[in-house]
């Protein structure tokens, strides 16, 4: 695997500890439950992420497709970050933003059956860039709606600041029942 994926897949295991781990502190019996009628429970927001990544994977799938079919060669360049300054605001949990209609949650998973579609979202964010292994994903972009243009790469480090910034919400959740 190209050091580059194998770097930014790093960062996306990492996340995904922590959300487990976020998870684990919170009472079983209380994951459905949200913690005010305007916050979401620890299912939804489990849902949620899982919305989001498939969202990521399908922008991700057709921005290499796109280059295949004009001859994308292979990586050597070096990458590029998320930038810093992007990564802050990711995390920070003291803006709260509305997440767009389409990856809202429908309430209606419960923890497991979240968990099984963030797994699911999760495979295939990789799958489909582990596809593209060794061409030059650095130059391969796509536009954020709040990023901007964001290399695959980029795409990846996103998935997992979002992955962290939401497991800062669970251990919110988390100390309100502890």
């Amino acid at each position: 695997m190209h050091p580059h994926l194998t770097h930014v897949f790093s960062l996306l295991d990492a996340s995904r500890v922590q959300v487990k781990a976020a998870v684990d502190t919170v009472p079983e019996n209380r994951r459905r439950e949200r913690p005010a009628p305007d916050r979401w429970s620890v299912a939804e927001i489990i849902e949620h992420v899982a919305l989001v990544e498939r969202r990521f994977t399908g922008v991700v799938a057709v921005a290499i497709a796109k280059a295949r079919d004009a001859g994308l060669a292979q990586e050597t360049s070096a990458r590029t970050p998320f930038p810093q300054e992007h990564a802050h605001r990711v995390l920070d949990r003291s803006v709260q933003r509305t997440a767009p209609e389409m990856v809202q949650p429908t309430g209606s998973m419960d923890v497991s059956s979240a968990w099984t579609a963030f797994d699911e979202a999760g495979a295939g964010l990789r799958d489909a860039v582990s596809a593209a292994d060794g061409l030059a994903l650095s130059a391969v972009t796509s536009d954020h709606h709040i990023w901007g243009p964001l290399n695959v790469y980029q795409w990846v480090e996103l998935a997992a600041g979002h992955e962290l910034r939401h497991a800062d919400q669970i251990r919110e959740i988390a100390a309100l029942w502890t």
